[in-house]
Protein backbone atom coordinates (compact mmCIF):
# COMPACT_ATOMS: atom_id res chain seq x y z
CA UNK A 1 0.00 0.00 0.00
CA UNK A 2 1.26 3.32 -0.69
CA UNK A 3 2.04 6.00 2.02
CA UNK A 4 0.90 9.67 1.33
CA UNK A 5 1.88 12.56 4.07
CA UNK A 6 -1.03 14.71 4.50
CA UNK A 7 -0.83 17.95 5.88
CA UNK A 8 -2.04 20.12 8.31
CA UNK A 9 -5.44 22.29 7.10
CA UNK A 10 -3.48 25.73 6.33
CA UNK A 11 -5.99 28.70 6.69
CA UNK A 12 -3.92 30.40 4.50
CA UNK A 13 -3.71 32.37 1.43
CA UNK A 14 -1.19 32.40 -1.34
CA UNK A 15 1.29 29.85 -2.43
CA UNK A 16 1.82 26.72 -1.08
CA UNK A 17 4.91 25.83 0.23
CA UNK A 18 6.33 22.23 0.48
CA UNK A 19 7.41 20.36 3.04
CA UNK A 20 10.49 20.00 1.36
CA UNK A 21 12.18 23.15 -0.32
CA UNK A 22 13.03 21.18 -3.91
CA UNK A 23 9.70 19.15 -3.31
CA UNK A 24 7.96 20.59 -6.60
CA UNK A 25 4.51 20.33 -6.27
CA UNK A 26 2.95 18.67 -9.60
CA UNK A 27 -0.66 18.26 -9.20
CA UNK A 28 -3.32 21.26 -7.52
CA UNK A 29 -7.06 21.44 -7.74
CA UNK A 30 -9.92 23.34 -6.69
CA UNK A 31 -13.59 22.80 -5.91
CA UNK A 32 -15.35 26.26 -5.99
CA UNK A 33 -14.14 29.28 -4.71
CA UNK A 34 -17.23 31.82 -2.53
CA UNK A 35 -18.83 32.82 0.92
CA UNK A 36 -16.94 30.13 2.58
CA UNK A 37 -16.83 31.01 6.27
CA UNK A 38 -15.36 28.37 9.39
CA UNK A 39 -18.24 29.49 11.47
CA UNK A 40 -20.95 28.42 8.83
CA UNK A 41 -19.19 25.15 8.43
CA UNK A 42 -19.45 21.72 10.77
CA UNK A 43 -16.55 19.57 11.47
CA UNK A 44 -18.19 16.87 9.59
CA UNK A 45 -18.81 18.88 6.53
CA UNK A 46 -15.32 20.13 6.47
CA UNK A 47 -14.04 16.34 7.14
CA UNK A 48 -16.17 15.40 4.22
CA UNK A 49 -14.38 18.18 2.11
CA UNK A 50 -10.96 17.24 2.79
CA UNK A 51 -10.91 13.61 2.54
CA UNK A 52 -12.89 14.41 -1.67
CA UNK A 53 -10.02 16.62 -2.21
CA UNK A 54 -7.48 14.17 -0.76
CA UNK A 55 -9.17 11.22 -2.59
CA UNK A 56 -8.66 13.81 -5.79
CA UNK A 57 -5.02 14.54 -5.51
CA UNK A 58 -4.11 10.72 -4.68
CA UNK A 59 -5.76 9.81 -7.58
CA UNK A 60 -4.00 12.42 -10.09
CA UNK A 61 -0.66 11.82 -8.20
CA UNK A 62 -0.93 7.95 -8.66
CA UNK A 63 -0.94 8.07 -12.72
CA UNK A 64 1.76 11.09 -12.67
CA UNK A 65 4.41 8.50 -10.06
CA UNK A 66 3.44 5.58 -12.89
CA UNK A 67 4.86 8.49 -15.47
CA UNK A 68 1.23 8.72 -17.02
CA UNK A 69 0.58 11.99 -18.92
CA UNK A 70 -0.37 15.09 -17.47
CA UNK A 71 -4.03 15.06 -19.11
CA UNK A 72 -4.69 11.83 -17.64
CA UNK A 73 -4.04 12.63 -14.24
CA UNK A 74 -6.46 15.95 -14.62
CA UNK A 75 -8.99 13.92 -15.71
CA UNK A 76 -8.66 11.14 -12.53
CA UNK A 77 -8.49 13.96 -10.33
CA UNK A 78 -11.83 16.03 -11.82
CA UNK A 79 -13.93 12.63 -12.01
CA UNK A 80 -13.22 12.13 -7.97
CA UNK A 81 -14.74 14.97 -7.44
CA UNK A 82 -17.44 14.99 -10.56
CA UNK A 83 -18.63 12.02 -8.64
CA UNK A 84 -19.04 13.62 -4.91
CA UNK A 85 -22.50 15.44 -4.03
CA UNK A 86 -20.42 18.11 -2.29
CA UNK A 87 -19.22 19.73 -5.55
CA UNK A 88 -20.77 21.48 -8.46
CA UNK A 89 -20.13 18.98 -11.26
CA UNK A 90 -21.10 15.58 -12.13
CA UNK A 91 -23.24 14.49 -9.10
CA UNK A 92 -23.37 17.23 -7.09
CA UNK A 93 -24.78 19.51 -10.40
CA UNK A 94 -26.73 22.46 -9.29
CA UNK A 95 -30.13 23.38 -11.32
CA UNK A 96 -31.32 25.69 -13.73
CA UNK A 97 -34.54 27.81 -13.54
CA UNK A 98 -36.18 24.76 -15.40
CA UNK A 99 -35.32 22.38 -13.05
CA UNK A 100 -32.73 20.56 -14.81
CA UNK A 101 -28.61 19.85 -14.46
CA UNK A 102 -26.69 21.48 -17.35
CA UNK A 103 -23.16 20.61 -17.44
CA UNK A 104 -19.93 22.17 -18.78
CA UNK A 105 -16.28 21.20 -18.75
CA UNK A 106 -13.07 21.66 -20.58
CA UNK A 107 -9.27 20.55 -21.14
CA UNK A 108 -6.41 21.94 -22.42
CA UNK A 109 -3.46 20.08 -23.05
CA UNK A 110 0.19 22.80 -22.46
CA UNK A 111 2.83 20.99 -25.00
CA UNK A 112 0.10 20.48 -27.57
CA UNK A 113 -2.14 23.30 -27.44
CA UNK A 114 -5.40 20.40 -27.93
CA UNK A 115 -8.24 21.34 -26.08
CA UNK A 116 -11.78 20.17 -25.98
CA UNK A 117 -14.75 21.12 -24.17
CA UNK A 118 -18.75 20.61 -23.97
CA UNK A 119 -20.81 22.36 -22.45
CA UNK A 120 -24.83 22.26 -21.58
CA UNK A 121 -24.89 18.50 -21.29
CA UNK A 122 -27.53 16.76 -19.03
CA UNK A 123 -26.61 12.75 -19.61
CA UNK A 124 -22.83 12.39 -19.40
CA UNK A 125 -21.75 11.22 -16.46
CA UNK A 126 -17.91 12.08 -16.74
CA UNK A 127 -18.32 16.03 -18.72
CA UNK A 128 -14.44 15.93 -18.40
CA UNK A 129 -14.08 13.13 -19.85
CA UNK A 130 -16.18 14.01 -22.96
CA UNK A 131 -14.22 16.90 -23.34
CA UNK A 132 -10.94 14.76 -23.34
CA UNK A 133 -13.08 12.77 -25.93
CA UNK A 134 -14.10 15.96 -28.38
CA UNK A 135 -10.30 16.72 -28.04
CA UNK A 136 -8.97 13.38 -29.10
CA UNK A 137 -11.34 12.06 -31.49
CA UNK A 138 -13.18 15.01 -33.19
CA UNK A 139 -12.09 18.40 -35.57
CA UNK A 140 -13.63 20.54 -32.77
CA UNK A 141 -12.84 22.07 -29.47
CA UNK A 142 -16.40 22.50 -28.66
CA UNK A 143 -19.47 21.06 -28.67
CA UNK A 144 -23.14 21.32 -27.26
CA UNK A 145 -26.42 19.75 -25.50
CA UNK A 146 -27.82 16.81 -27.93
CA UNK A 147 -24.99 17.23 -30.56
CA UNK A 148 -22.24 16.49 -27.35
CA UNK A 149 -24.64 13.65 -26.14
CA UNK A 150 -25.43 12.31 -29.08
CA UNK A 151 -21.22 12.44 -30.17
CA UNK A 152 -20.42 10.87 -26.53
CA UNK A 153 -22.84 7.79 -27.11
CA UNK A 154 -20.94 6.92 -30.35
CA UNK A 155 -17.52 7.26 -29.07
CA UNK A 156 -18.91 5.02 -26.21
CA UNK A 157 -18.96 7.04 -23.10
CA UNK A 158 -20.94 6.36 -20.04
CA UNK A 159 -24.51 7.57 -20.52
CA UNK A 160 -26.66 8.30 -17.65
CA UNK A 161 -30.71 9.25 -17.16
CA UNK A 162 -30.57 12.96 -16.50
CA UNK A 163 -31.75 11.68 -12.99
CA UNK A 164 -28.51 10.58 -11.90
CA UNK A 165 -27.41 13.84 -10.98
CA UNK A 166 -30.00 15.08 -8.74
CA UNK A 167 -29.42 15.49 -5.11
CA UNK A 168 -31.87 16.72 -2.97
CA UNK A 169 -29.75 19.28 -1.34
CA UNK A 170 -29.37 21.42 -4.77
CA UNK A 171 -33.08 20.60 -5.68
CA UNK A 172 -33.61 22.27 -2.17
CA UNK A 173 -31.35 25.38 -2.76
CA UNK A 174 -33.10 25.95 -6.30
CA UNK A 175 -36.69 25.89 -4.32
CA UNK A 176 -35.02 28.34 -1.68
CA UNK A 177 -33.75 31.00 -4.30
CA UNK A 178 -37.03 30.57 -5.89
CA UNK A 179 -39.18 31.17 -3.06
CA UNK A 180 -36.90 34.28 -2.09
CA UNK A 181 -36.18 36.13 -5.49
CA UNK A 182 -37.26 34.54 -9.20
CA UNK A 183 -34.34 36.54 -10.50
CA UNK A 184 -31.55 35.67 -7.96
CA UNK A 185 -28.73 33.03 -9.66
CA UNK A 186 -26.18 31.90 -6.75
CA UNK A 187 -22.50 31.72 -7.97
CA UNK A 188 -20.05 28.92 -6.98
CA UNK A 189 -20.16 28.95 -3.10
CA UNK A 190 -21.55 32.57 -2.99
CA UNK A 191 -24.17 33.20 0.15
CA UNK A 192 -24.88 36.88 -0.60
CA UNK A 193 -27.77 35.65 -3.23
CA UNK A 194 -29.34 33.92 -0.92
CA UNK A 195 -31.69 36.18 1.43
CA UNK A 196 -32.09 33.82 4.57
CA UNK A 197 -29.54 33.23 7.66
CA UNK A 198 -25.91 31.95 7.36
CA UNK A 199 -26.83 29.07 9.79
CA UNK A 200 -28.97 27.93 6.42
CA UNK A 201 -26.17 28.18 4.11
CA UNK A 202 -24.43 25.47 5.36
CA UNK A 203 -25.85 23.03 3.04
CA UNK A 204 -25.01 25.47 0.12
CA UNK A 205 -21.59 25.36 -0.74
CA UNK A 206 -21.86 24.51 -4.30
CA UNK A 207 -18.72 24.09 -6.23
CA UNK A 208 -16.93 24.02 -9.88
CA UNK A 209 -13.87 21.71 -9.71
CA UNK A 210 -10.68 21.74 -11.60
CA UNK A 211 -7.02 20.30 -11.73
CA UNK A 212 -3.85 21.28 -13.54
CA UNK A 213 -0.96 18.88 -13.60
CA UNK A 214 2.85 18.68 -14.43
CA UNK A 215 4.18 15.10 -15.47
CA UNK A 216 7.84 13.65 -15.47
CA UNK A 217 8.25 14.94 -19.06
CA UNK A 218 7.75 18.39 -17.77
CA UNK A 219 4.05 18.63 -19.66
CA UNK A 220 1.55 20.47 -18.31
CA UNK A 221 -2.53 20.38 -18.60
CA UNK A 222 -5.25 21.66 -16.99
CA UNK A 223 -9.31 21.11 -16.55
CA UNK A 224 -12.60 22.67 -15.28
CA UNK A 225 -15.70 21.02 -14.50
CA UNK A 226 -19.10 22.55 -13.53
CA UNK A 227 -22.66 22.40 -12.71
CA UNK A 228 -22.80 26.53 -13.65
CA UNK A 229 -24.95 28.57 -11.72
CA UNK A 230 -28.39 27.95 -9.74
CA UNK A 231 -31.66 29.39 -11.24
CA UNK A 232 -29.49 29.75 -14.47
CA UNK A 233 -31.74 30.55 -17.49
CA UNK A 234 -32.29 30.93 -21.43
CA UNK A 235 -29.04 28.06 -22.19
CA UNK A 236 -26.25 30.59 -19.86
CA UNK A 237 -22.77 29.01 -20.01
CA UNK A 238 -19.90 30.45 -18.18
CA UNK A 239 -16.11 30.48 -18.08
CA UNK A 240 -15.63 27.04 -17.27
CA UNK A 241 -15.82 25.36 -20.75
CA UNK A 242 -14.46 28.45 -22.53
CA UNK A 243 -10.72 27.93 -23.51
CA UNK A 244 -8.59 30.88 -22.43
CA UNK A 245 -11.21 31.81 -19.78
CA UNK A 246 -12.03 28.76 -17.17
CA UNK A 247 -8.62 27.08 -18.56
CA UNK A 248 -5.80 27.48 -20.48
CA UNK A 249 -2.13 25.74 -20.38
CA UNK A 250 1.04 26.15 -22.31
CA UNK A 251 4.40 25.01 -21.77
CA UNK A 252 4.96 27.21 -19.50
CA UNK A 253 2.13 27.07 -16.96
CA UNK A 254 -1.47 25.81 -16.64
CA UNK A 255 -4.68 27.50 -15.18
CA UNK A 256 -8.04 26.34 -14.05
CA UNK A 257 -10.70 29.35 -12.80
CA UNK A 258 -13.67 28.86 -10.58
CA UNK A 259 -16.23 32.09 -9.80
CA UNK A 260 -18.83 34.46 -11.33
CA UNK A 261 -18.34 32.93 -14.98
CA UNK A 262 -19.06 36.26 -16.57
CA UNK A 263 -16.32 38.31 -15.42
CA UNK A 264 -13.65 35.73 -16.29
CA UNK A 265 -14.93 35.05 -20.02
CA UNK A 266 -14.71 39.16 -20.21
CA UNK A 267 -11.18 38.75 -18.84
CA UNK A 268 -9.94 35.76 -20.60
CA UNK A 269 -8.77 35.60 -17.24
CA UNK A 270 -6.80 32.00 -17.65
CA UNK A 271 -4.84 32.97 -20.71
CA UNK A 272 -4.12 36.45 -19.34
CA UNK A 273 -2.10 34.87 -16.59
CA UNK A 274 -0.43 32.69 -18.89
CA UNK A 275 0.67 35.80 -21.38
CA UNK A 276 1.70 38.11 -18.04
CA UNK A 277 3.73 34.69 -17.30
CA UNK A 278 5.16 34.24 -21.31
CA UNK A 279 5.92 38.03 -22.26
CA UNK A 280 6.00 39.79 -18.82
CA UNK A 281 8.30 36.97 -16.70
CA UNK A 282 6.23 37.25 -14.00
CA UNK A 283 5.82 34.68 -11.53
CA UNK A 284 2.88 32.43 -10.71
CA UNK A 285 1.93 34.59 -7.93
CA UNK A 286 1.95 38.45 -9.30
CA UNK A 287 0.64 36.79 -12.64
CA UNK A 288 -2.30 35.07 -10.19
CA UNK A 289 -2.82 38.29 -8.03
CA UNK A 290 -2.73 40.69 -10.76
CA UNK A 291 -5.76 38.88 -12.63
CA UNK A 292 -7.75 38.03 -9.98
CA UNK A 293 -7.77 41.97 -9.12
CA UNK A 294 -8.86 43.02 -12.54
CA UNK A 295 -11.36 40.70 -12.11
CA UNK A 296 -12.10 42.33 -8.75
CA UNK A 297 -12.14 46.10 -10.22
CA UNK A 298 -15.26 44.85 -12.58
CA UNK A 299 -17.12 43.05 -10.18
CA UNK A 300 -16.52 39.91 -10.03
CA UNK A 301 -15.90 37.26 -7.72
CA UNK A 302 -13.99 34.11 -7.98
CA UNK A 303 -10.22 32.84 -8.34
CA UNK A 304 -8.16 30.26 -9.79
CA UNK A 305 -5.74 27.72 -9.50
CA UNK A 306 -2.26 28.36 -11.37
CA UNK A 307 1.16 25.69 -11.99
CA UNK A 308 3.67 26.20 -13.68
CA UNK A 309 6.24 24.07 -15.55
CA UNK A 310 9.06 24.33 -12.35
CA UNK A 311 6.36 22.91 -9.99
CA UNK A 312 5.53 26.72 -8.66
CA UNK A 313 1.85 27.14 -7.33
CA UNK A 314 -0.46 29.78 -6.52
CA UNK A 315 -4.18 30.16 -5.52
CA UNK A 316 -5.86 33.41 -5.65
CA UNK A 317 -8.78 34.72 -4.72
CA UNK A 318 -11.11 37.66 -4.21
CA UNK A 319 -13.61 35.66 -1.99
CA UNK A 320 -13.49 34.48 1.92
CA UNK A 321 -12.39 30.89 0.64
CA UNK A 322 -11.80 28.54 -1.96
CA UNK A 323 -11.51 24.62 -1.51
CA UNK A 324 -7.93 24.04 -2.76
CA UNK A 325 -5.29 21.60 -2.53
CA UNK A 326 -1.48 20.17 -3.38
CA UNK A 327 0.55 17.14 -4.12
CA UNK A 328 4.39 17.30 -4.37
CA UNK A 329 6.55 14.79 -6.04
CA UNK A 330 7.11 12.89 -2.87
CA UNK A 331 3.49 12.89 -2.06
CA UNK A 332 2.97 15.23 0.64
CA UNK A 333 -0.36 16.78 0.21
CA UNK A 334 -1.50 20.40 1.48
CA UNK A 335 -5.24 20.98 1.60
CA UNK A 336 -7.05 24.94 2.04
CA UNK A 337 -10.62 26.00 2.47
CA UNK A 338 -10.18 29.49 4.40
CA UNK A 339 -8.83 32.63 3.49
Amino acid sequence: MKKYIIGLLIVGFGTIVSAQKKDKIVLVIHGGAGTILKENMTGEKEIAYQKVLSESLMKGYEVLKSKGKSEDAVIVAIQVMEESPLFNAGKGAVFTNEGKNELDASIMIGKTKEAGAVAGVSTIKSPIQAAYTVMKKSGHVMMVGKGAEKFAQNQGLEIVDPSYFYTEDRWNGLQRVLQKEKETMQLDHDATSYNYEPINFVDEKFGTVGAVALDKEGNLSAGTSTGGMTNKKYGRIGDSPIIGAGTYANKFVGVSSTGWGEYFIKSVAAYDVAALMEYKNYSVKKAGDEVVKKIGKLGGDGGMIILDHKGNAHFPFNTSGMYRGSITESGVITIEIYK
